[in-house]
This record gives C-alpha cells, sequence and structure tokens, in this order.
C-alpha cells in the first residue's frame, strides 16, 4: 500500500510539474519584460507547495480504500508494480468504488494539468507565429523543445495504457507490465539526456567524447 501511494504520488506530481513547466515558457515567450517579476522564488516555492498539498490530499484516498478490502484469494498480481486496481483485482469484495475514485482523480489531476498544457502551448504557439525578429520563433521553439518530447511521450505512453485496459481481451496480459517498465524506466532516463543535451558544457562534452571515439 506504501508503494502504491508512492507511485501515485510521483506521477500526479511528474503531471503537475510539467503543468508549472508550461507555465513558466508561456511567461518567458508571451511576456518576457514580466518574466522577473512573475516567476519569482515566492512563486516557486508557492508552486511546489501546492504540487505537494495537491497531489497528496487527492492520492491518499486510493491505498486507503485499497487497505479496506478483504483479501482472501490469490496473492499475485498481474504487474510489476503495486498498482492500486491490479491489487484490488485480488480482493473478495466490490472494488467499484475504488474504480470509480481513481477514474474520478485521475482525469481530475491529468485532465486538468493536460488541459492546461494545450491552453499554454496554444497561446505560445500564437504568439511565436506573430514574431518577425529574425531568428526569434527558433529560438522560442527551442526553449519548448525538450519540454514537448517529454510531455508527448508522458501522454503517449498513458494514452497506450489506457487503450490496453479497454481493449483487455484483446491484447496479451504482459503488454500493461511492458508499458509500466516502458513508462518508469524510458521517460525517466530520458530526462537528463533531454534537459542535458541543451546545456553548453555538456553538449561540448559529448562533442569531445564523440571525437575521441571517432
Amino acid at each position: 500500500f506504501l508503494q502504491m501511494y508512492i507511485m501515485n504520488w510521483f506521477f500526479a506530481m511528474e503531471s503537475c510539474t510539467f503543468m508549472v513547466m508550461a507555465y513558466d515558457r508561456y511567461v518567458a515567450i508571451c511576456h518576457p519584460l514580466r518574466y522577473p517579476s512573475i516567476i519569482t522564488d515566492q512563486f516557486v516555492a508557492k508552486a511546489a507547495i501546492f504540487i505537494l498539498a495537491r497531489n497528496s490530499i487527492v492520492t491518499m484516498p486510493i491505498p486507503i480504500l485499497s487497505s479496506q478490502l478483504h483479501y482472501c484469494g490469490t496473492n499475485v498480481i498481474d504487474n510489476c508494480i503495486c498498482a492500486n486496481m491490479f491489487v484490488s483485482r485480488l480482493s473478495c469484495n466490490d472494488v467499484t468504488i475504488s474504480r470509480i475514485y481513481q477514474f474520478v482523480a485521475g482525469w481530475t489531476l491529468l485532465g486538468s494539468d493536460l488541459i492546461l498544457i494545450f491552453f499554454s502551448y496554444t497561446l505560445i504557439l500564437r504568439a511565436v507565429l506573430r514574431l518577425k525578429a529574425e531568428g526569434a520563433v527558433a529560438k522560442a521553439l527551442s526553449i519548448c523543445g525538450s519540454h514537448f518530447i517529454l510531455i508527448l511521450f508522458f501522454s503517449t505512453i498513458l494514452l497506450v495504457f489506457v487503450l490496453t485496459h479497454v481493449v483487455k481481451k484483446k491484447v496479451s496480459p504482459d503488454v500493461p507490465v511492458l508499458l509500466n517498465v516502458l513508462h518508469h524506466v524510458i521517460f525517466s532516463a530520458l530526462n537528463p539526456v533531454v534537459y542535458g543535451v541543451r546545456t553548453q558544457e555538456i553538449k561540448q562534452g559529448i562533442q569531445r567524447l564523440l571525437k575521441k571515439v571517432c
């Protein structure tokens, strides 16, 4: 149950962090002169507290509801992690409440984040298309490029995972497990790579390493 809470908490925190980063990109591109007065240390502290509080409150009932169930059957889950619905399936009780809460909480958290991210990038795209200065569009896209790539990967894996559950009778039971592994391993490995290659020192170090290899 502790693992269940931690997995859901960090998953929601990841989504919320993307939303805050999208707002940061929006201010940087659409209101560059006001950026220092909007994205202050106080704003960052409030955003961090908001992320921690929101995710802690919303995800806490998930393991609590699962822990209240009576488990009388097998103790083998069809996954590589203790995901709440996979654990709840082992129960002899009705898990309708757990399913409904997970659905509502998931779409409230992730759905609202994705909507705000999409809205932010819509405003960014509109502002970028209005830029007439030479190289301004390329610079703006460069600022958002790494962030957008990670959001796209995050959303794609999530969408595929949901679809496999919808048509679970038509796909192998190993597919959701594989997607879980891909999401938690590849996505975490991509984070430092995607953001790191934009750092000048790291980029120069990679170039020197490639020259030595070649």
